[in-house]
């Protein structure tokens, strides 16, 4: 993890002195000419800036990591090149100085770009940051600022320069900054002890700021660059700031540093336009959602962008492209977030790029993987950036957990049933087997199933001790069985299909009969070596529908308990049940909500019958995407209060993955069986909607529409687009048939459905919840629960206008499409049982 004390601090811990201009001088290109910078792509969010949260701009080679008053922190990956970003002003004529970032008025964020606009009364600025999709000359990051004013102004941007490599590689000692005269101004170029490295930082047009002399003792001192703005001089142009790295001793030089900054200039704006363009192509060609919802419609896009975002390229030959888990800012340390590669972050993130169609980045993670496979078959766990750069190996972490194993399996058979692309599968077969040999050769008590001893299964932590095997690593492996016999099977290995399709028997067999608790009604946390149990209630238990191949049998009574606020906050679910004596809402395991939890229990809920459960917690996902890093989902939240915790990554991989894998797969019901041209589709919509449409679903090669669209008591699905006859249209839902060309699902003749909404900052758990649904052919209960003398609404839905019908512990409003139910008085929840017939 990462330390996150305040930025403001890097300045108190520098000592350094600031050499004088050098006196070199080199041609550079003048400052950019005004370009349209707007509009670029269409999903924005726009939000008045709050200075406290976060923003992240991340691309393959560098991010920008900052808070919402404009200051950050640059990265061109492995380097930190500079932190604390900050701007001041000067005005003629106004003899107070101003500081800019405390003026910060409005954040938008595009997928290709971010800009915060500082408003005062004589001026306004803009600073645009983005990160180029094809960085040129090692441009992993840019920025530029527009700047309108009625009188001069003087801006200073200051910083502290950095130069840290990220974790774990050493970094040398503080930067020694040169200012190299230039015919547009200037650049900073920071050495180190040794002349293999250097940093570049322009701004064309700007003079350098303070620059003591060599005499001078030594004292801490930022980095300045100070710009005079002239509106009648300077009013159609744009100030771009250039980074640039270099990894050799004549890249270091200043000469070599400066033409890297003219070429960079040279292509600084068709960088920014290619880089609109890569994102306007990507979200038209990859799933979008068409619902009432738009809010929604747009955080599942979002959460496809947020998860491109973090696909990032190696830093050292040969290149290879992977997903990485997650940025925020790293204070004074080299970490930021957790912005280097996990195996099984990227693992459960791939279900949702298989599903949105990326196929390409599915094998390049695939690949990435196996490349690091282990020589007894194991798959990483971590790898750094800076891996290359130290003894890795060596290090606990890359092989420290025990899941990426069985979850490759589970990833690699999945991208078969979307892509068929058999031919992959069996170019990897080697190291597929040695993986599932690796799998299926660590049991130590002999039940036959994988155990935590070659790793952590997911908690890191736990009390009193690490458990021996969780049954989230147990349903990985059922799952993972099952996966292999599929891959052994279409690869021509017949036999071994069979015997690990046994063995998925066995371990579901032994999942019920080893933890299932009927005291409780709820299955175990954990087995022990001795065979004893610690019946801890999680949720982890979810993961065994994940794949959809596999569910437990007796889960009523988990479902209910996870539904209800023991489990449920208003804004995820908790890993661990507050009746737990060692439980706490501020731990990393033992209390904390994370969407990534509450993705797998959404999932779990809509594959049992649970919905409007599933719902509740899919929205809560998706409404995060509006609340902190605007655009992305954050890692993890206190389980008592709806406040992010102060170290969550902010831009977490799989908590994106987590609106999308529920949305696809749970509301909409999507299951692909491409070898065979299938799709099996069996939505549970939201009552509130009377039609939904996700275009750019992957068949294969094929890119269809499936539209749903309802008609009184029935739900038909029709598809579309260049492929889709040749699909083969099925569904799970009882009387479901094929008419005309499309699909039609019979539908209850009422259905009922709730709001979403996160709660105000700093809330504890207030809504309504579902504990409980059962439908029959002419009844609807629900079972609920709210705070104790509260009224709640639920959304009406009659299909079938020719009933009659009955209500108890609830009432139908005027208008017939609300109903209100009221909760007994109480303490804390109560519960209300509701019955609708007809």
């Amino acid at each position: 993890m990462k330390a996150t004390s305040p930025a403001v601090f890097l300045l108190l811990s520098l000592s350094f002195t600031i050499p004088q201009s050098s006196g070199q001088v080199i041609d550079q290109p003048p400052v950019l000419a005004n370009f349209p910078f707007e509009n670029t792509v269409p999903l924005k969010i726009v939000r008045e800036a709050v200075p406290s949260k976060p923003f992240s701009v991340v691309g393959p080679r560098g991010a920008i990591l900052g808070r919402q008053d404009g200051s950050f922190e640059a990265w061109i990956f492995p380097w930190k090149i500079l932190s604390n970003l900050r701007i001041s002003a000067e005005m003629q004529d106004y003899p107070v100085p101003i500081d800019v970032n405390e003026h910060a008025a409005v954040i938008e964020v595009r997928p290709d770009h971010i800009t915060i606009t500082f408003s005062h009364a004589n001026f306004t600025l803009r600073e645009v940051l983005f990160a180029p999709r094809n960085p040129t000359n090692g441009a992993g990051v840019l920025a530029f600022f527009q700047v309108e004013a009625l009188r001069p102004v003087t801006f200073t941007f200051e910083f502290t320069p950095e130069m840290k490599r990220m974790w774990p590689a050493l970094s040398d000692d503080r930067p020694s900054p040169e200012w190299v005269k230039t015919a547009a101004g200037g650049f900073y170029v920071l050495h180190l002890n040794f002349p293999d490295h250097a940093a570049a930082v322009e701004m064309p047009g700007a003079e350098p700021g303070i620059l003591p002399p060599y005499q001078e003792r030594p004292k801490i001192y930022p980095l300045q660059l100070v710009l005079h703005f002239d509106p009648a001089r300077d009013h159609n142009k744009l100030f771009p700031l250039l980074l640039a790295t270099a990894d050799s001793i004549e890249d270091s030089d200043t000469t070599a540093l400066g033409r890297n900054l003219t070429e960079i200039g040279r292509v600084f704006q068709s960088l920014y336009e290619q880089t609109g363009a890569y994102y306007k192509k990507f979200l038209s060609e990859h799933l979008i959602l068409e619902t009432p919802d738009k809010q929604f419609d747009d955080a599942f896009a979002w959460a496809e962008v947020s998860i491109d975002q973090l696909k990032v390229q190696t830093v050292t030959p040969p290149q290879e492209t992977a997903l990485v888990a997650g940025f925020y800012g790293s204070g004074d340390s080299a970490r930021p977030g957790f912005g280097w590669y996990f195996g099984r972050d990227a693992l459960w993130t791939l279900y949702a790029v298989n599903s949105y169609g990326d196929f390409q980045l599915s094998r390049d993670q695939l690949e990435f993987l196996l490349r690091r496979q282990s020589p007894e078959g194991k798959i990483m766990h971590e790898w750094a950036q800076t891996a290359s750069l130290v003894d890795w190996k060596s290090l606990p972490y890359p092989y420290a957990s025990s899941d990426a194993t069985p979850l490759l399996l589970m990833a690699a058979n999945d991208y078969l049933q979307m892509s068929g692309d058999v031919a992959f599968l069996k170019m990897h077969w080697d190291s597929l087997q040695k993986a599932w040999d690796f799998e299926r050769s660590h049991d130590s008590d002999g039940d036959g199933i994988y155990e935590n001893t070659e790793g952590s299964g997911w908690v890191e932590s736990w009390f009193p001790q690490m458990p021996h095997q969780e049954i989230y690593l147990a349903a990985l492996d059922q799952q993972a069985s099952t996966a292999f016999s599929n891959i052994a099977k279409v690869t021509g290995h017949l036999q071994l299909a069979e015997d690990t399709k046994k063995r998925a028997e066995h371990i579901a067999q032994q999942l019920e009969k080893e933890y299932f608790l009927p005291e409780p009604d709820f299955y175990a946390f954990s087995r022990n070596a001795d065979g004893t149990l610690d019946s801890s209630p999680t949720i982890f238990p979810a993961v065994a529908a994940w794949d959809g191949t596999f569910n437990l049998s007796r889960s009523g009574g988990m479902l209910t308990r996870w539904a209800s606020q023991e489990f449920s906050t208003d804004w995820g679910t908790r890993d661990l049940s507050p009746r737990v004596s060692f439980y706490d809402p501020i731990s990393y395991h033992q209390g904390s909500v994370w969407p990534l939890f509450t993705g797998w229990v959404s999932l779990f809920e809509y594959r049992n019958s649970r919905s409007l459960a599933g719902y509740a917690h899919l929205m809560q996902n998706a409404d995060l995407t509006r609340v902190q890093d605007l655009g992305a989902v954050t890692e993890l939240l206190s389980g008592e209060f709806f406040r992010w915790f102060g170290r969550s990554t902010s831009h977490q991989l799989w908590s994106s993955a987590m609106v999308i894998t529920p949305t696809v797969r749970g509301m909409f019901g999507l299951e692909w069986s491409a070898g065979e041209n299938k799709l099996t589709v069996t939505p549970r919509l939201p009552a509130q909607w009377d039609e939904a449409k996700i275009m750019g679903v992957p068949v294969g090669q094929s890119r269809i529409a499936v539209e749903a669209r309802r008609n009184g008591s029935t739900l038909s699905i029709r598809l579309g687009g260049e492929g889709s006859k040749n699909i083969k249209l099925q569904s799970r839902a009882a009387g479901a048939k094929i008419e005309n060309g499309e699909l039609r699902i019979p539908l209850a003749a009422v259905e009922l459905g709730i709001a979403h909404g996160l709660p105000e900052a700093g809330a504890v758990t207030s809504q309504m919840k579902v504990l409980n649904q059962q439908e029959s052919p002419r009844s609807l209960r629900l079972r609920l629960s709210a705070p104790a003398n509260s009224s709640q609404t639920l959304f009406l839905r009659v299909n079938d206008p020719s009933i009659h019908l009955r209500t108890e512990g609830a009432e139908v409003s005027a208008n017939s499409n609300q109903l209100r139910v009221q909760f007994p008085s109480g303490v804390g929840y109560v519960e209300q049982a509701v019955s609708l017939s007809w």
